[in-house]
């Protein structure tokens, strides 16, 4: 088995934002790791994130190693995902 050296997931996130926390609730609950990049402290994430959402600013938006991305995904499509490339 080999070891994880950086994280699989990077989310764009913010502690305001009840759906972030939700989504933080459930990967940390899985055992699931990711990198949270802070949309409010984090030079060019708020432009990263509107890049994702076709301009729209919703986070948070959670981009997988395969090059796809969740927006305000609920627990369930994101648990999908997370068993559809593996890490749970």
């Amino acid at each position: 088995m080999s070891v994880e050296t950086s994280p699989q997931i990077l989310m764009y996130s913010g502690d305001w934002c009840g759906d972030c926390r939700r989504s933080k609730r459930l990967m940390d609950s899985l055992g699931v790791k990711y990198e949270l990049i802070d949309v409010d402290s984090t030079p060019g994430a708020g432009q990263k994130v509107r890049d994702y959402n076709g301009g729209n600013q919703s986070i948070p938006v959670i981009v997988f190693s395969d090059g796809t991305h969740l927006t305000e995904p609920s627990d369930s499509v994101l648990k999908a995902k997370l068993q559809a490339i593996a890490l749970i």
